[in-house]
């Protein structure tokens, strides 16, 4: 549990080194969350700068605000915190009034805070309301109404396709035949379902059993990778030429989405193969400047285990 919003910043360093912020830039943090990149980059950016960021926590807002406005002035740059998600970029970046951005960072995932608060219903390790609402005052859809309304068949789906679960259908199965005697409303009840439906043989490897089905619940319920897509598009108009995109993902479906929507725009040549010229006129929107993901250092992951599967792509525009 915590009590202040917790924020150890992933791939700090790598992302100030390919996020390129001058002063008069215009930098849009995605995922502001803490403000634990941010923070960094305000001081990269100095007064004569825009740092504008987005989230649909209003704890997280309210935390990166403070510690944003309380950099001394002739560091701070103009601070513009915007509530909402990044699937809703165009509408928000408008209403900033902004003519365009030089740098975007998208850092994904869950943060620290909701993983670490029981009420939120992120974690498989504390007890809670099974939540998962990453702006529980708006959405209405929540992790326990996919559980007890979801028939088996998509309960199979979400869990195999968000999260690559072996005993997906074994786990809906269990789900099902549980619910009929009590509804699902806690994450401890939850534990203890998919526990029971994976064999102990295989619970005896590949971390705690329920994390996979937790993660996929989690997509399902953000709509995370259809939101994801619509982020990254948005933020592919709305760069200048020579603006850099730097994203960090957490899992390979959300990896999967950054390099495919990163590839669709430096490579828009629809001409045949075997066509020695191009003919289609589709030129290239964007390059990709890391031809393989950037990785956290041993060190950083020891210091900070949630790096682990952090990948980080950065693309420029054209």
């Amino acid at each position: 549990m915590t009590n202040e919003y917790r924020h150890t910043p992933v791939l700090l360093a790598e992302c100030l080194e390919y996020l390129h912020l001058k002063t008069q830039h215009i930098f849009v943090d995605a995922t502001l969350g803490g403000a634990g990149h941010s923070l960094e980059a305000a001081r990269l950016l100095g007064p004569d700068s825009t740092l504008i960021g987005i989230d649909q926590d209003a704890v997280a807002r309210a935390a990166a605000g403070k510690r944003l406005r309380a950099l001394p002035d002739d560091i701070r740059p103009n601070i513009e915190l915007l509530a909402g998600n990044f699937g809703d970029m165009d509408e928000l970046l408008v209403s900033a009034e902004i003519p365009g951005v030089d740098a975007f960072l998208f850092d994904l995932g869950v943060s620290s805070v909701q993983i670490d608060t029981p009420s939120r219903g992120f974690s498989f390790k504390e007890d809670g309301p099974l939540d998962m609402r990453m702006n529980p005052g708006n959405d209405t859809l929540n992790a326990a109404e996919i559980v007890n309304t979801y028939n088996a068949a998509d309960l199979t789906r979400i869990i195999r396709s968000y999260s690559d679960e072996k005993w997906a259908s074994r786990i809906a199965e269990f789900i099902v035949k549980a619910r009929q005697d009590a509804r699902i409303e806690t994450s401890a009840q939850l534990v203890e379902i998919i526990k029971a439906a994976i064999p102990a043989s295989a619970r005896r490897a590949g971390g705690h059993p329920a994390k996979r089905t937790f993660q996929a619940l989690r997509i399902e319920v953000n709509s995370e990778l259809s939101v994801l897509r619509e982020g990254l598009e948005a933020a592919v108009r709305w760069l200048n030429p020579g603006g850099r995109l730097v994203v960090i993902s957490y899992h390979s479906l959300e990896d999967r989405i950054v390099k495919d929507v990163i590839a669709s725009y430096a490579n828009r040549c629809t001409c045949p193969p075997d066509l020695p010229v191009c003919v289609c006129g589709k030129k290239p929107i964007l390059k990709s400047v890391t031809r393989k993901p950037v990785l956290p250092t041993e060190e950083e992951v020891e210091r900070n285990p949630r790096a682990r599967s952090a990948k980080l792509r950065v693309a420029e525009k054209l």
